[in-house]
């Protein structure tokens, strides 16, 4: 039986990859946030391998909190967290990225460009640098959610990663309204339906791809009361402060990962 992240699949922009995924996991609690940020200061930011994906020539970058759960590779479980309640297996991550294409023999290929990913779990942390060459930072990180039927997430994270820019990001945040899946084409889609990611090879040569898949994001509005968001620091652009961030929420999706290749 094929994994159920993999039970509809019709709706990605590429066939699946023709080999055996490697990872599984849980995304929970997660809240897209998205701030405009003009293209010509994005592109400063980026490794010149990467052309900024725009939407109706804008460009967005990215915030998004969340927990990771029932990670495992494939064939293993996943570590219960009463065994280690912060474990390489469930943990709450926090990421801050953009959208962007490469050139490849096939035409441009989109997915998402990661500038940072912070994670409460040292073992993940060193894993996803090592296999995936993406830039995670150790954090000290609380995630609760509030008792009773509310629905509001409480969020904080401190980097601590040594030698690393700090970092840091406090926000309460609960969904609004029913869960839909986003039209193809529209702003949502754009922002939400990516199923790669990007990263440099080693000592930054060459570029390698991650493969994902899952079911179509089933999404919902959003409230946030966001008190803290210093998350680009070192980066060399900020994200505005007179607009308010678009925001979106999804209760959990269920995904697998393919081992990165090169493009």
């Amino acid at each position: 039986m094929p994994h159920h992240a993999l039970q509809q699949t019709d709706h990605r922009d590429r066939p699946l990859p023709g080999r055996s995924w490697a990872l599984s996991m849980r995304w929970t609690d997660l809240l897209f946030m998205h701030w405009p940020v003009e293209p010509d200061v994005l592109r400063q930011a980026l490794p010149g391998d990467f052309d900024l994906d725009l939407y109706d020539g804008v460009a967005w970058v990215g915030v998004i909190p969340f927990r990771m759960q029932a990670t495992r590779p494939r064939f293993l479980p996943p570590i219960p967290q009463r065994v280690m309640p912060v474990s390489p297996s469930s943990f709450p991550e926090l990421n801050v990225r953009t959208y962007v294409t490469v050139d490849t023999k096939d035409g441009p290929l989109p997915g998402v460009y990661f500038f940072s990913l912070d994670a409460a779990s040292n073992t993940a942390v060193r894993l996803a640098r090592f296999t995936f060459r993406l830039p995670y930072f150790d954090a000290r990180m609380q995630v609760e959610r509030e008792p009773g039927g509310s629905g509001w997430v409480h969020y904080q994270s401190v980097r601590s990663h040594y030698g690393a820019p700090a970092a840091r990001f406090a926000a309460s945040y609960r969904p609004m309204g029913e869960p839909a899946c986003a039209e193809e084409g529209s702003f949502e889609h754009f922002l939400t339906e990516r199923y790669r990611l990007f990263a440099l090879g080693r000592k930054g040569r060459g570029v390698r791809v991650g493969e994902i898949a899952h079911a179509p994001w089933p999404l919902r509005d959003a409230e946030c009361e966001l008190s803290v968001c210093e998350m680009t620091g070192g980066l060399g652009f900020e994200l505005p402060a007179s607009s308010e961030p678009v925001l979106h929420y999804a209760d959990k999706l269920d995904v697998v990962a393919w081992w990165p290749r090169r493009v």
